[in-house]
């Protein structure tokens, strides 16, 4: 049976549809180049992953782009809201006959090999593996069975997205792991932190 996988969700890159809090300040463009920069480091960091690896779009599949058809398959994401493109993209996975499935995007320049493959080493131990994000979000989510409740009444792109998805857990009484707290990029004063392009 198959049994790791990771969902890389990722929008494509278009001016003015990319990094919307972090281009009304730098601007569409700047915004842009700077999303590019997420989008290699996170195919960087994840394409010699010896798991399986999906790429969901936001729009259409590219096939020649960052996102190496020998590395990644590819699908289109599906939904209203982000919690229901991420519900969509684990249904999907799950189906496939994985058993452990872990989700990122693409907004993170310290994820690391090393971090995800702690999820998944943590995964057989624990319902949940969540790896929290410093402004109150979460920069991944595992888990060995899909739990609807994670994707809905949630505030999304809030700091209350990890708080609530906590609560959640815990309600659900199901048991989960933290993975190291780490930075993304979503403001201009995130630049700072990081060697990142800003002209």
């Amino acid at each position: 049976m198959k049994k790791e996988a990771l969902i890389i969700l990722t929008k494509n890159p278009k001016a003015g549809k990319v990094k919307t809090r972090l281009a009304a300040t730098i601007g569409d463009e700047r915004a842009l180049a700077v999303y590019h920069q997420l989008l290699l480091h996170t195919a960087s960091v994840t394409k010699c992953l010896p798991i399986d690896k999906f790429v969901f779009y936001s729009d259409y599949m590219v096939h020649e782009d960052v996102w190496e058809n020998k590395c990644f398959h590819k699908e289109i994401q599906h939904g209203a809201d982000l919690g229901e493109k991420m519900k969509n993209a684990f249904t999907s996975v799950f189906q496939k006959g994985y058993t452990r499935i872990a989700i990122i995007g693409t907004d993170c320049p310290e994820l690391n090999e090393e971090l995800i493959t702690s999820a998944f080493f943590l995964l057989p131990e624990n319902d949940i593996v969540i790896g929290p994000a410093e402004d109150g979000g979460y920069y991944l989510l595992a888990m060995t069975h899909l739990h609807m409740k994670l994707f809905t009444k949630i505030q999304w792109s809030t700091s209350h997205v990890l708080m609530e998805t906590v609560q959640i857990c815990n309600t659900l009484e199901l048991k989960y792991q933290f993975l190291p707290v780490l930075n993304d990029i979503d403001e201009e004063n995130d630049l700072l932190k990081f060697n990142l392009k800003n002209k």
